[in-house]
Order: structure tokens, then C-alpha cells, then sequence
């Protein structure tokens, strides 16, 4: 019951001013504080600052690596416009919600369909069944109750009962109800 209580996160206002979901934030915040440390030039930003240096290994972690070192170099440009060799998260958060938002429909498809294979455990299953949640909690050592597990199929495939399952579109619905995708 815990599960079905939990509330989504809220959008900050740095996520509303970017334009991106509280998942995609948080997914940025994440990646961001694997190099981010306290710099004395940005005492008031709680996330700290990054090394320019590691720009692209923080784009390339949330999959959206630059596409040359042209586009590097101007990315650098803006959040660095001192070249002071550091980049605070405001301003990097600024350019990875580009990115997110600049990725094509394919490279969205590609990320829904990759998200459904691991529901599916890449068994060529076209439905995402109760047992194949049930590995997926095993897997994860989730103690998940087999009545909470029903009511997500039947919520996600509009009620349309355990025999029928959850296909690509519904689960792709999903994702965007829950904010994961756009």
C-alpha cells in the first residue's frame, strides 16, 4: 500500500523554467553531484559546482553526449562564460535540459522500447505480464504484494483485465503520466 501512496515528485522551478519533468531533473541532479563539489565562487547553489572538464562525461551519462567537440566547445561557451573552469548546476542544468528536450522522436521511441524489454526480460513477449512483474520486483528484492501487481496491470492497461497485459503503447502512457517521458 505504501507504493500506491507515494506522490510524484513536484516540478521545481528551475525544472518548469527548463522545461523538463521532475524525473528529468532529478535524473540531471544525479548525474551532475557524481562530479559536482561545494565552490567558494557559488556559495548560494546547494549542488555545487562541476569541472568544465566533465561537461561531456555528465551529458554523455545522461545520453545525450555532444554530437562533435564544435558542439562542446560552444555548450562550454555558455555555461562558462568566464572560463573560470567550473560550470554551477544552474547553468548546467540549463544546457542538459536542451539536450533532453532536443532528442529526436526516435531517440524517445528507442528509450521507451529499451524500458519495456526490461519489463519484458527481452523474451520477445509483445505484453508485460504479472509474472514478468514479479521477476522484476524479485529482481530488484521488492517485496511487492500480487494484488498491488494486478491493480498496476489493470490501471495501466485501462482495466482491461491480467489476460490482456500491458503492450508498448500503454506502457509508453504510463511513462508519460508518470513524468519519466515526455
Amino acid at each position: 500500500a505504501a507504493a500506491k501512496d507515494k506522490k510524484p515528485a513536484r516540478q521545481s522551478k528551475l525544472a518548469k523554467e527548463n522545461n523538463i519533468s521532475a524525473a528529468e531533473e532529478l535524473e540531471i541532479k544525479e548525474a551532475f553531484s557524481l562530479f559536482a563539489s561545494p565552490h567558494p565562487d557559488y556559495p548560494s547553489i546547494k549542488e555545487g559546482a562541476i569541472p568544465a572538464s566533465a561537461v561531456r562525461r555528465v551529458l554523455a551519462a545522461l545520453g545525450t553526449p555532444p554530437s562533435s567537440s564544435e558542439e562542446l566547445q560552444e555548450l562550454l561557451e555558455a555555461v562558462d562564460p568566464d572560463d573560470s573552469g567550473f560550470v554551477p548546476y544552474d547553468h548546467f542544468i540549463a544546457i542538459a535540459a536542451l539536450k533532453l528536450n532536443n532528442r529526436s522522436d526516435d531517440d524517445r521511441r528507442e528509450e521507451v522500447e529499451a524500458a519495456f524489454t526490461l519489463f519484458t526480460g527481452g523474451s520477445g513477449e509483445e505484453k508485460i505480464t504479472i509474472s514478468a512483474l514479479r521477476r522484476v520486483a524479485r529482481e530488484l528484492k521488492e517485496e511487492v504484494d500480487d494484488q498491488l501487481l494486478k491493480d498496476m496491470i489493470n490501471e495501466a492497461n485501462g482495466g482491461s483485465g491480467l489476460h490482456h497485459g500491458v503492450g508498448l503503447f500503454e506502457f509508453e502512457g504510463v511513462m508519460k503520466r508518470a513524468g519519466v517521458f515526455k
